[in-house]
C-alpha cells in the first residue's frame, strides 16, 4: 500500500516519496515538514504491522490454483455508504485460462475465523454465476474460495464469473495504513477536528480481499477494471480512470460508474465515498495532452485551506513527465480523493490523501510511474515503489524549492537509513514478504531505498545517463511488473560494466562505510591514505564505491577529486596547483556514509599507486580509478607500439568507441607532460 507515504514522507502521522505553463510558487517546506512527513507514515506502518490480520492470506496450494488463469478484467458493482464498512453487490472476474483446462475458479475473499464468534465482520458469498449458470458449489477454506465451474473451460478460453457477495469488511489494521475498507466520522485540518463521514479503501499489500473477490498476485495485473458504486446523495464516489456515467436512482440514490482501460494491479483498485466537492485543475506536459487533475475535497473550507498546495500538482506532473516520460494515464486523469488516512495511498489515477503537504503530494504522484505503471514484481522489491517515490520528493524539491531544502531532505533520508533498527542493520531487500511492517519499513524501504537511488545517480557520472536508464525502465516494463535484477541490468547496459557488487552491498547488504583520511602535501604532490571500515562487517565487510574529496586550497579555490575505493586501505596521489588548506569527504552528500576523520599526517609520503581502469575489457568508455589531475591526457598505443589515440581525460573517462577490438596500452600524462602511469586494457566488440 503505500502508505502513508512519506510526505517527506508526510506529516507526522497525518500524512505519509518542459511545462507549458509556469507552476505556482511552492510554499517552502520547513524543518517540521522534513521531520514529520514520513514519520506519520512510519508510525502508521508500525500500527498496521501489529494488526492481527497483517499477514499474507492465500495458501501456497491456493495460489497455485490461481496461477492456472490470468486476470483480464475486474468489474465491481457494489453499494457503499460513507458511514459504514458494509458492502454488498457483485464482482466480475474475467480470466483467460492457462495451458491446462480449468474446472474451478480460485479466488480470495475475507472470511472471519471460526474463533471470531457470532456477529464478527465477514464477507459472505451468495452465489457465483458463470456463463449464465450458477456454480454447483463453492468451497471456502479461510480466505481461500474455490467455485466449481458449471462446465470445464478449455485451455486458452476466456471465462467470466460474477460473484455475488455481501457483508462487513473487517477492522483489524491489516493494510499498510489501517484497513482495506475504513470509515471515520471526522477529519483534522490545521489542528482542528471537524465532523465528517468518509469511507475509503486501501488494499496494499494484500487486503483487497477484505472488500472484493480478487486474485492477490502482483505479477497478474488486470488488463482493465471498472468500479460502479451506488450510494446516497449528496455523496460522491472517487475511483480509478474516468467517470463514465452518473445514474440517478430512486430513493435519493445515485450510481457512479468509473472505469480504466489501462492495466492495473489488484491493490491499486479503489473507492472513496463522501459528500465531496470537486475542484479540477490541469497539467500541460510538453509534448502531451492536457491532463485534468480531479480533486475530491471534503468541502469549500478544506479547498480554501489546501488550494495553494493542490495547485502544485500540475507542475509536479509536468516535471516528472519531462524526466521519465509522459504520465502514462494522461488519456484518463490524475486526481485526489481526500480521506483521513493518516498519509496517502497512490491508487492508480486517483490518489487517496488526507492533506496536501508538498512532499506527500510529490511522493504519491511519483508512484504513478514507480508503482502503478511499473509495479514491483514481489514485495521483496518494494523499494522499486517506495524508494523511488521517496526520491520523487527529492526531485520535486530540487525543481520547485531550494537547493538547501533538497539537500536537507537527502541528509535526513540518509540519517534515517543509517539508524535502521538502531544500528544501521537491515537490508533494502525485504526478507519476509508476509510481514506488512517490514515491507513498509520507513528507514529501509523508503529512506534507504531513496539513498540507493541517489547513489545510482552518482554512479552514472551524468544525469542524462541516469534519467535515460529510468526512462528505459518505464518504457520496457510499462503496464507490467519488474524486479531489482531488471533494473540492475538496465544500469549495467548503460554503464557498460557489471554492478553485482553495488546491489550486493546496497540492496542485499547491511550497514554503511566510514572513511578515515590521512593526507600530506609535498610540493605539488598530494598524497592520501584512505581507510574504510564497515558498520556491520559480519554482513557487508567492505563497500566498493567512488568517493568525492573536495580540496580547498589556501587561495580559497576548490577542486573535487573522485576516487574509487576498491580496497579497505588505499593510497592515492595527485598533482595540485597550490597549497591545500583542507579536505572534505563527500561534501555534496551523495553517499550515506558514516562520519569519518580527516587529518594531516606529515609521515605520509610518496605513494605511487598503480594506474587502474574499469571496465576491462571495455566497450564504450574506460574509467580511470583514482585521482586524475585537471588537464591530464590519455595516449593510447596499439600492440605494435603505435599511438592510435590521444585525448584529454574528461571526468576520469576515456572514449574507446573509435578503437578497433584489440589489446592496447594507456599512458596517462599530467598537465605538464609528466608521466602518471600506464595500464594495459582490452577493447571488445
Amino acid at each position: 500500500m503505500r502508505r502513508c507515504l512519506p510526505i517527506l514522507l508526510f506529516a507526522l502521522l497525518a500524512a505519509r516519496p518542459g511545462a507549458a505553463q509556469a507552476p505556482p510558487v511552492a510554499p517552502k517546506p520547513g524543518p517540521d515538514d522534513l521531520a514529520a512527513a514520513g514519520r506519520a507514515c512510519a508510525l502508521a506502518h508500525q500500527r498496521q504491522g501489529a494488526g492481527a490480520l497483517a499477514v499474507a492470506t492465500s495458501s501456497v496450494r491456493h495460489r497455485q490454483k490461481m496461477e492456472r488463469y490470468d486476470v483480464q478484467w475486474y468489474k465491481l458493482d457494489i453499494a457503499l455508504e460513507n458511514n459504514s464498512r458494509n458492502v454488498a453487490g457483485s464482482a466480475i472476474m474475467r480470466v483467460r485460462v492457462g495451458a491446462q483446462p480449468l474446472d474451478s475458479l480460485a479466488f480470495e475473499l475475507y472470511k472471519a475465523p471460526a474463533s471470531a464468534g457470532a456477529g464478527a465482520a465477514t464477507l459472505l458469498i451468495d452465489s457465483v454465476v458463470v456463463g449464465g449458470r450458477r456454480s454447483p458449489g463453492v468451497l471456502r477454506q479461510g480466505h481461500d474460495a474455490t467455485a466449481a465451474l458449471p462446465t470445464p473451460a478449455a485451455a486458452g478460453a476466456v471465462v467470466q464469473a460474477r460473484i455475488y457477495y455481501h457483508g462487513t469488511a473487517p477492522n483489524g489494521n491489516s493494510a499498510a495504513i489501517g484497513n482495506a475498507l475504513n470509515t471515520r466520522n471526522y477529519y483534522s485540518q490545521g489542528g482542528v477536528i471537524y465532523p465528517y463521514n468518509t469511507t475509503w479503501s486501501l488494499s496494499e499489500p494484500f487486503s483487497a480481499h477484505e472488500w472484493f473477490p480478487c486474485k492477490q498476485v502482483l505479477t497478474d495485473k488486470a488488463d482493465s477494471s471498472a468500479v460502479s458504486v451506488t450510494t446516497t446523495l449528496p455523496n460522491k464516489v472517487g475511483s480509478n480512470g474516468l467517470l463514465r456515467r452518473t445514474v440517478l436512482l430512486p430513493n435519493n440514490k445515485v450510481r457512479y460508474e468509473w472505469s480504466t482501460r489501462h492495466p492495473i494491479d489488484y491493490y491499486l483498485i479503489s473507492v472513496a465515498v463522501a459528500p465531496y466537492i470537486e475542484y479540477v485543475n490541469y497539467a500541460n506536459p510538453a509534448g502531451g495532452p492536457r491532463i485534468p487533475v480531479v480533486n475530491y475535497v471534503y468541502n469549500q473550507a478544506a479547498l480554501d485551506f489546501y488550494k495553494a498546495q493542490i495547485d502544485l500538482t500540475p507542475g509536479f506532473i509536468e516535471n516528472y513527465s519531462n524526466l521519465f516520460g509522459l504520465y502514462y494515464f494522461a488519456d484518463e486523469k490524475y486526481g485526489h480523493a481526500m480521506a483521513p488516512i493518516g498519509g496517502g495511498m497512490e491508487h492508480q489515477t486517483m490518489t487517496t490523501q488526507d492533506g496536501f503537504n508538498f512532499t506527500l503530494t510529490a511522493h504519491e504522484l511519483f508512484h504513478q510511474w514507480f508503482g502503478d505503471n511499473v509495479t514491483c514484481g514481489s514485495w521483496e522489491d518494494i523499494w522499486l515503489n517506495e524508494g523511488f517515490a521517496s526520491y520523487g520528493e527529492y526531485l520535486s524539491l530540487q525543481a520547485f524549492s531550494t537547493p538547501a531544502a533538497a539537500r536537507g531532505w537527502m541528509d535526513q533520508a540518509q540519517g534515517y537509513a543509517q539508524t535502521s533498527n538502531g544500528n544501521g542493520s537491515g537490508t533494502v531487500r525485504v526478507p519476509d514478504t508476509t510481514n506488512v511492517g517490514r515491507i513498509f519499513s520507513y528507514n529501509l524501504s523508503y529512506k534507504k531505498g531513496a539513498a540507493v537511488v541517489h547513489m545510482l545517480r552518482y554512479l552514472c557520472h551524468d544525469d542524462a545517463r541516469f534519467f535515460r536508464v529510468l526512462c528505459t525502465y518505464q518504457r520496457q516494463y510499462s503496464t507490467r511488473t519488474a524486479r531489482t535484477l531488471d533494473l540492475q541490468r538496465l544500469f549495467e547496459v548503460e554503464l557498460g560494466r557489471p554492478l553485482d557488487y553495488f546491489f550486493r552491498q546496497w540492496y542485499r547488504g547491511e550497514g554503511y562505510p566510514k572513511f578515515d583520511v590521512r593526507w600530506h602535501q609535498v610540493g605539488n604532490n598530494l598524497y592520501l591514505r584512505v581507510a574504510e571500515t564497515a558498520s556491520i562487517p559480519t554482513v557487508t565487510p567492505f563497500f566498493q564505491t567512488e568517493v568525492d574529496y573536495t580540496l580547498t586550497l589556501q587561495d580559497g579555490s576548490t577542486r573535487v577529486l573522485r576516487l574509487n575505493q576498491t580496497q579497505a586501505s588505499q593510497a592515492f596521489s595527485t598533482l595540485v596547483n597550490g597549497p591545500v588548506a583542507s579536505i572534505a569527504v563527500d561534501a555534496a552528500g551523495w553517499l550515506p556514509d558514516l562520519p569519518g576523520s580527516v587529518q594531516q599526517d606529515p609521515a605520509l609520503t610518496g605513494n605511487d599507486p598503480t594506474l587502474q581502469v574499469y571496465p576491462n575489457p571495455a566497450r564504450d568508455y574506460l574509467t580511470l580509478a583514482g585521482a586524475v589531475p585537471l588537464g591530464a591526457t590519455a595516449d593510447v598505443f596499439d600492440a605494435l607500439g603505435r599511438r592510435v589515440a590521444s585525448q584529454p581525460v574528461q571526468q576520469a573517462q576515456l572514449d574507446t568507441r573509435a578503437l578497433a577490438p584489440g589489446v592496447y596500452v594507456l599512458r596517462l600524462r599530467g598537465p605538464g607532460g609528466e608521466a602518471l602511469g600506464q595500464v594495459k586494457f582490452v577493447r571488445e566488440r
